[in-house]
């Protein structure tokens, strides 16, 4: 199965979260928070969205940081992802 997102949407695999701290600190698994940087896996067209003109700015494989509070989370497949709109997408990761 495979996730097609429409419109302004992007769907991104959130990269793993740090095992250790900068310090060496292992942090156990709950009190890792999530990382707001993802991989962008599939990209929509774009186009007219809400009656603006949308031109999609972010690519596969683009690395990204994203919104905290932003997008919806889906399992599929035993894999998790987020869907977002693209202006929750702060930055690109270079």
């Amino acid at each position: 199965m495979k996730l097609v997102p429409l419109g302004d949407r992007v769907v991104l695999k959130q990269l793993a979260a740090e095992e250790t701290t900068k310090s060496g600190i292992v942090l156990p698994g709950q009190n890792k928070e999530k990382p707001q940087q993802a991989e962008v896996l599939a990209v929509g067209p774009g186009g007219t969205v809400d009656g603006k003109e949308v031109k999609m700015e972010v690519k596969v494989g683009d690395q990204v940081i994203y919104s905290k509070y932003s997008g919806t989370e889906v399992k599929l497949e035993d894999e998790e992802y987020i869907i977002v709109r693209q202006n929750d997408i702060l930055a690109i990761v270079e």
